[in-house]
């Protein structure tokens, strides 16, 4: 029963320690505009943005423009992911594709997606194919990077040992090299991920009409600064729980994996 209790009382510690900061910022920042001290044409209090986002909820238009958001973001990840991954791999098992790729990886993975825009608009036009295109590309680079740099990580041991034992090399990359390189390629998803929620916004700069890009610049042209925190915050939320999918993910797929979580 004491221990009930114990366990009981560290998952509240812990929930006060995840929430504390967040409500303290917030306490503070309702009293600072209650008090005058902040305007709220510029930064309306959390209260006002409360009953904005409840009111675009009620509507049912806030839903509508995160579906229509994660849809995009689902499908250039999507495309991202596999092209990716395969491509990673293949590179991380070749020199010679190495060779052949690294140059315009290298050129062209620190392009900002954004800078894409108008020829995602010349090639495709301004429907959905060129918003899929600019949230690909900000999640492609992360993924095949992530994939080459964990199958270039495997211990030389093991291939050693593959090569003395003659295991077949299908086997040895199925068997060893894929499941080694699994963390790195789980972490170039999330941020793949990431950066592919992130670049929904520059996406939906591209004459949308729907979308949290284009609620919040929508709200922008109409200085309605409550509507334009509402989308940032929602994008905030939907990515962390998107994240925390693929950490929950990641867990059941590498539950060997033992990381470590600071003292």
């Amino acid at each position: 029963m004491a221990h009930n209790s114990n366990s009981g009382l560290q998952k509240i510690k812990h929930l006060l320690q995840y929430v504390g900061l967040s409500v303290v910022i917030l306490a503070v920042w309702q009293t600072l505009s209650q008090l005058g001290y902040i305007r709220p044409i510029i930064l309306p209090p959390p209260s006002q943005i409360a009953l904005t986002f409840w009111d675009l909820l009620r509507s049912g238009a806030m839903a509508r423009h995160i579906g229509i958001s994660v849809l995009r973001v689902l499908e250039g990840f999507g495309i991202a992911a596999l092209l990716g991954l395969s491509l990673g791999i293949a590179i991380g098992l070749s020199r010679t594709l190495d060779r052949l790729t690294d140059l315009i990886i290298q050129v062209i993975k620190p392009i900002p997606p954004i800078a894409w825009i108008p020829l995602a608009i010349l090639w495709f036009g301004i429907g959905e194919k060129s918003k899929v295109y600019i949230i690909f590309l900000g999640a492609f680079f992360p993924i095949i990077i992530n994939t080459i740099d964990g199958i270039r990580q495997t211990d030389h041991k093991f291939v050693e040992v593959a090569r003395i034992l003659e295991v077949p090399r299908l086997r040895f990359v199925r068997q060893v090299v894929i499941p080694g390189a699994f963390p790195a390629i789980m972490t170039g998803l999330r941020v793949g991920l990431m950066v592919a929620w992130m670049c929904v916004v520059a996406a939906e700069l591209i004459a949308a009409g729907s979308g949290i890009g284009y609620l919040i610049m929508d709200a922008r042209q109409l200085s309605q600064s409550d509507v334009v925190l509402v989308g940032m915050i929602t994008i905030g939320v939907v990515g962390k729980l998107m994240d925390s999918l693929i950490k929950r993910l990641e867990r059941r797929l590498i539950s060997w994996k033992v990381s470590y979580a600071g003292d």
